[in-house]
């Protein structure tokens, strides 16, 4: 069951948009939550195949080269649209390069994306740089979120986040609970009103062929 890397952050994109909060340059910064994961449509077009593991490659083992190729490129169209988003997502893939890359090529990206940040700092107000770390605690927390819906049978929260210290925020730290297959609410409540998320998949059996496409909807209560 495969769901597209844009098509999660576009979910993300919606936890963000209806965050109970403050959010400064909100308007770059909910552009930047829902296309973090831009770089990954060209790669998402078709399934590419671990022969070793006898599965699709996943966002956590597709190969390094092509993935930072792509997330160079995808970060380039990001600052055609908007300085502030690119660099909110050059931050964020930064910090995974740096947290979980094991690679030559890992470190390069890393300082490649540290001097993208610092050029565009420079053309930023002194209130943009200083919203940016507080922004990208919020992407990183959506993005988290969604995975937990894409990695999660539904109605199942028995798998941790991908990300160390879980769902927590400003301070605040928030649980998952399933109401239902379908009904999902965060404790305490951080959203303005109830949405509704819809994750569309592909299945794949084993013969690599496509089964079938789909799309998984999720009702975000309050």
């Amino acid at each position: 069951m495969l769901f597209g890397q844009h098509e999660h952050a576009l979910v993300s994109g919606e936890f963000a948009r209806y965050w109970d909060a403050d959010i400064e340059s909100r308007d770059a910064t909910l552009l930047a939550i829902a296309n973090h994961d831009l770089a990954w449509r060209p790669l998402d077009r078709e399934v590419s195949w671990d022969e070793e593991r006898d599965r699709p490659y996943s966002f956590v083992d597709y190969p390094v080269e092509q993935k930072l190729q792509a997330y160079t490129a995808g970060l380039d169209e990001l600052e055609g649209l908007n300085s502030y988003a690119a660099c909110l997502c050059s931050m964020h893939y930064e910090t995974l390069a740096r947290r979980f890359g094991k690679s030559a090529a890992d470190a390069r990206f890393a300082e490649d994306e540290t001097r993208r940040q610092e050029r565009l700092r420079r053309g930023m107000s002194d209130e943009e740089r200083c919203s940016l770390e507080r922004n990208l605690r919020l992407l990183k927390l959506c993005d988290g979120l969604s995975l937990f819906v894409c990695l999660n049978e539904p109605g199942v929260s028995d798998r941790p986040p991908p990300y160390p210290g879980g769902f927590e925020l400003w301070g605040e730290r928030y649980e998952p609970v399933w109401e239902d297959e379908r009904t999902l609410r965060l404790a305490p409540n951080p959203f303005t009103e109830a949405f509704e998320i819809g994750l569309p998949y592909r299945e794949v059996g084993r013969d690599r062929r496509l089964l079938r496409s789909n799309v998984l909807k999720v009702r975000v209560t309050c």
